[in-house]
């Protein structure tokens, strides 16, 4: 039987539409940036509030796990206040956290402002994505996801690069500083100018049970995979309580959540074919990338001698072709098969990554960020095409839980991959620093030829030995490197397959959108 559903809002035009989508990707951007904006930041933080580099990691935890809780409860939210005053609410509330990080006095002060603005954060992404799409109309459906998905593919890399740049220029509290003249900016012309969107709200009962479920096993779960590498995994006690809780607290959410009558998360989006393949193959192909947006920085700068500006700025590369091609996309994508965009994103990833696997330890800046910019070539038909083809057919007011069930399963498998690949990279970078080590030793041709060749330029004892060791160490990591960019293209290609699955509709989503399963 067919819901009585509320009428849809009518799409903007002209210079209405035009600073709609400003303002809309203002605040996505700003949020995007804020999730790695401190990665580089930390060491600068722990000093300055004096406390250990591993006390101030925390700082990044605390502020993804309440993120993660945060995003799937937007749908639910936005029921319970309006789309619209939800928006308000968040970004307000995040101007006022990001200026309580700043002027934060101890680490246990910024940890507390840390979690108040992750969690604020956690309805702006799909919001604005659920909220841009009702200011086009239904034909330009795939021009507002594209635009929405190019600042959040883009946006990651910057963080860091901006981030270092504030922390060596001015000072660390500015990385949460300049979230605050941007969040205006976008606060003010969004009611200016969206205003009176507003959506019809319910009155719903607060799944009570629901809530403290997800928060528990998102909560463990984030924490496990944080400090999981540092604390040697399923070693510690501690991260084997995080695991077992974690999966036991997520056993009985997904039974409660199903059988609950106004649950918190709407997972029978899940029985909608098109969303989980589409939510599937966004989730594990962003695994995959974010991985390596994680691990060629960490790379580059510990092993390559790069400055982490430097770092940033090679690996940003990807960023020019997604920018110039997303547009082309998005109207691409209500014309043809969405799947076809997938695959050709999918094959140009496939072979960046094995084109890094063949990397060597004299691999210079310029063939780095060669191998990213032809990245970007497949990375605006990445995420738009899956964000447009798990929402087409949905109805309008469907479309926040979607858009938040989206964003949380891709934020979750890029922590785990993140977290997994970096353990993955270290211990076999340690598997090829014993091998090496047995092959080049005192009796070696080529450890006598090379103590001979640092001899004859003076370099002799233990400061000879530091240096064979160290090119040791850079060795193997080149070797370990190179392999993860192998598996990397292998996942990728398997992932061509997933997306096949799927059998979309025409990618027409918008205010008009019918709805339905």
């Amino acid at each position: 039987m067919q819901e009585n559903r509320p009428a849809p809002p009518v799409p903007l035009a002209g210079a209405k539409l035009f600073f709609a989508t400003v303002s809309l990707s203002l605040a996505t951007l700003m949020i995007v940036i804020d999730t790695t904006i401190a990665n580089v930041s930390i060491p600068a933080i722990s000093g300055d509030l004096g406390v250990s580099t591993s006390q101030g990691t925390w700082v990044i935890t605390f502020f993804a796990v309440a993120n993660a809780v945060a995003v799937p409860l937007t749908g639910w939210l936005i029921q319970r206040l309006g789309q619209i005053k939800l928006f308000v609410w968040s970004v307000m509330l995040f101007i006022l956290s990001s200026f309580l990080c700043g002027m934060a006095w101890n680490i246990e002060s910024l940890i507390g402002f840390r979690i108040m603005q992750g969690f604020v954060a956690g309805p702006v992404i799909p919001l604005s994505m659920s909220l841009l799409l009702q200011c086009y109309p239904r034909e330009k459906a795939g021009m507002a996801i594209a635009l929405w998905s190019m600042t959040v593919t883009v946006a990651p890399i910057a963080g860091p690069i901006l981030g270092g740049w504030l922390t060596d220029n001015i000072s660390w509290p500015w990385i949460f500083y300049v979230n605050i003249p941007i969040g205006i900016v976008s606060l003010i012309v969004s009611l200016i100018v969206i205003g009176d969107r507003e959506s019809l709200t319910r009155k719903l009962p607060v799944d009570k049970v629901g809530l403290a479920l997800l928060i528990t096993w998102v909560g463990c779960f984030q924490i496990m995979l944080d400090k999981g590498k540092e604390l040697d995994w399923f070693s510690s006690p501690f991260i084997v309580v995080l695991g077992v809780v974690s999966v036991v607290a997520f056993s009985y959410f997904l039974v409660w959540e199903l059988t609950e009558k106004h649950p918190i998360i709407d997972l029978s989006l899940f029985k909608i074919r098109n969303f989980t393949v589409s939510t599937m193959t966004l989730s594990l192909g962003y695994g995959v990338f974010f991985m390596n947006i994680v691990l060629v920085p960490l790379w580059l700068q510990k092993y390559m001698g790069y400055t982490a500006t430097w770092a940033g700025l090679v690996t940003a590369a990807f960023g020019i072709f997604a920018i110039i091609l997303s547009p082309f996309v998005g109207k691409g994508i209500s014309k043809y098969d969405p799947r076809l965009f997938v695959t050709f994103a999918f094959t140009f990833f496939s072979a960046a990554f094995f084109m890094r696997s063949g990397f060597s330890p004299d691999v210079d800046a310029k063939s780095i960020a060669f191998n990213h910019l032809f990245q970007g070539i497949g990375m605006a038909a990445f995420m738009t095409p899956l964000n447009a083809m798990a929402v087409a057919g949905l109805a309008h007011d469907r479309v926040g839980a979607a858009s938040g069930l989206i964003n949380f399963a891709r934020i979750m498998m890029g922590a785990f991959s993140a977290s997994v690949g970096t353990t993955i990279w270290e211990n076999r970078a340690a598997m090829h620093h014993a091998r090496l080590t047995e092959e080049i030793n005192s009796y070696s041709p080529v450890w006598q030829h090379t103590l001979d060749t640092l001899s004859a330029v003076h370099i002799t004892g233990s400061r000879a030995y530091a240096m064979i060791e160290n090119e040791i160490n850079r060795q193997s990591y080149i070797f370990s490197t190179t392999e993860m960019f192998k598996i990397s293209g292998i996942l990728i290609l398997c992932l061509i397959g997933v997306v096949w699955l799927a059998r979309p509709k025409k990618v027409r989503v918008g205010p008009d959108s019918s709805g339905g399963h």
